[in-house]
C-alpha cells in the first residue's frame, strides 16, 4: 500500500512524496555504495597480493667471523693460500689428466672430481674471503635470490661427488673382479653416460631441496650464523615446529648419501669377497692398492657429510658447524688431490709427464 504526503514549502506549489519509492532508492543507493567500497577493498587486497608475490623476501646476512675482528686478518692469509693450493692441485689433475692420449676409466673419473672440486670451492671460498677483507662488524648482507643460488649450487655439486664416488666404486669393483671383462664393461660411452647421470642427479636433488628450505618462513633477523649459506644454518634460522618441515631435507640426505653410500658398500663387500679368493699375497696387494685411493677419498667425504647432515634440527649448533664447515670447504678439497697424487701411480705418471714437456718446452726456449 502506498503512502502519499502532501509537503509544502514556502513560495512553492505543493507536491506529492512517495515514501516507498523513496526507500527504494535509498536502499538501492546504499547497496550500490556498499558494492562499489568492497570492489575497491577487493582490488587493494588484489594489488598488494600481486605486489607481495613479485616482491622477494628480504635477504641474509652472513655473520661469518665477524665476532673475531682481529682473527679476521690471520684467516685470511690462511685460506687465500689453502685457496690457492687447491687451485693449483686441482688445475695440475686436471690439465694431467686432459694431456693423456688414452685415459682409462678412472682417470676420467677423477678428472670430473676435480672439476667439481674447483667448482665446489669457488662457491664458497672467493665469497668468504672477500668478507674477511672487509671486516664488517655486523656481517655481510646477501640477498634472498644470492643466498638461494650459492646454496643450491653448493648442494648439486656435493650431490655430483656423492654419485661420482658411486660410480668410480662401481669402476673399481668391475676392474678387480672381473678384469677380463673390464674394457668392454667400461666403455667410454658408459663412462660418459655415468659422468651426466652424476651431474644430472645432484641438480634435480638440489633445486628440490632449495625450492623446498626457501618456501619456509625465516625467524628474527636473518642473521645467519656462518660464512656461507648453508642448509644447516637456513634450516636453524627457519620458523619451523614440527619434523613435517624437515621431511625434503631428510629425503635428499637419503637419494645424497644413504644410496650411494650402500652401493659402495656393495661394491666393496664384492671386491673384498674376490681378493680373499686370490692365492697371491702379492697380487692381492696390488688389487688393494688400487682401491686405497678412492677409499680415503670416501670415507673422508661422507665422513663430514654424515656428520654434518645426516642429524635432526635440534642437534644444529651454528658456531660448532660453521667451524667445522671451514674444514670441509677449506681443507678437504686440498687433500684430495694430494691423495690421489701420492696413491694413484696412473695420476703420478700423467703429472710427471706434463712437468717433463714443461721443462722440455722451458729448455728449449732458454736454449
Amino acid at each position: 500500500m502506498s503512502h502519499s504526503f502532501q509537503v509544502t514549502e514556502p513560495g512553492f506549489k505543493p507536491k506529492s512524496f512517495d515514501a516507498n519509492a523513496f526507500f527504494i532508492d535509498f536502499a538501492l543507493q546504499t547497496v550500490i555504495s556498499l558494492l562499489s567500497h568492497r570492489h575497491l577493498v577487493y582490488q587493494g587486497q588484489y594489488m598488494e597480493d600481486a605486489r607481495n608475490k613479485t616482491e622477494l623476501p628480504p635477504g641474509f646476512f652472513l655473520q661469518g667471523f665477524s665476532e673475531f675482528p682481529h682473527l679476521q686478518p690471520f684467516l685470511f692469509v690462511i685460506l687465500l693460500v689453502v685457496h690457492l693450493a687447491t687451485l693449483s692441485g686441482n688445475l695440475i689433475i686436471l690439465v694431467s689428466v686432459v694431456s693423456v692420449a688414452t685415459r682409462p676409466p678412472m682417470l676420467l673419473f677423477l678428472c670430473q672430481l676435480s672439476a667439481i672440486e674447483l667448482c665446489y670451492t669457488l662457491v664458497v671460498v672467493p665469497r668468504s674471503l672477500v668478507d674477511l677483507a672487509r671486516a664488517q662488524a655486523r656481517g655481510s648482507p646477501i640477498s634472498f635470490l644470492g643466498c638461494a643460488v650459492q646454496m643450491q649450487m653448493f648442494v648439486a655439486l656435493g650431490g655430483a661427488e656423492c654419485f661420482l664416488l658411486a660410480a668410480m666404486a662401481y669402476d673399481r669393483y668391475v676392474a678387480i673382479c672381473h678384469p677380463l671383462r673390464y674394457p668392454v664393461l667400461m666403455t667410454p660411452g658408459l663412462c660418459g653416460r655415468l659422468a651426466l647421470s652424476c651431474c644430472l642427479g645432484g641438480l634435480v636433488v638440489s633445486i628440490f631441496l632449495t625450492v623446498a628450505i626457501f618456501q619456509m618462513p625465516f625467524c628474527g633477523s636473518h642473521l645467519l650464523i656462518h660464512f656461507f649459506c648453508d642448509v644447516t644454518a637456513l634450516l636453524h634460522l627457519a620458523c619451523t615446529h614440527s619434523y613435517v618441515e624437515e621431511l625434503p631435507f631428510l629425503g635428499a640426505c637419503i637419494v645424497l648419501l644413504l644410496v650411494p653410500s650402500f652401493l659402495i658398500l656393495m661394491s666393496y663387500g664384492a671386491i673384498v669377497g674376490a681378493l680373499r679368493r686370490l692365492h697371491s699375497s702379492g697380487g692381492r696387494k696390488k688389487a688393494a692398492s688400487t682401491c686405497a685411493s678412492h677409499l680415503a677419498v670416501t670415507l673422508l667425504h661422507y665422513g663430514c657429510a654424515s656428520f654434518m647432515y645426516a642429524r635432526p634440527k635440534t642437534s644444529y649448533a651454528p658456531k660448532r658447524d660453521r667451524t667445522l664447515a671451514l674444514v670441509y670447504t677449506n681443507v678437504t678439497p686440498l687433500l684430495y688431490p694430494l691423495i690421489y697424487s701420492f696413491r694413484n701411480r696412473e695420476v703420478t705418471m700423467a703429472i710427471q709427464r706434463v712437468l717433463r714437456l714443461k721443462g722440455d718446452g722451458h729448455s728449449l726456449v732458454t736454449g
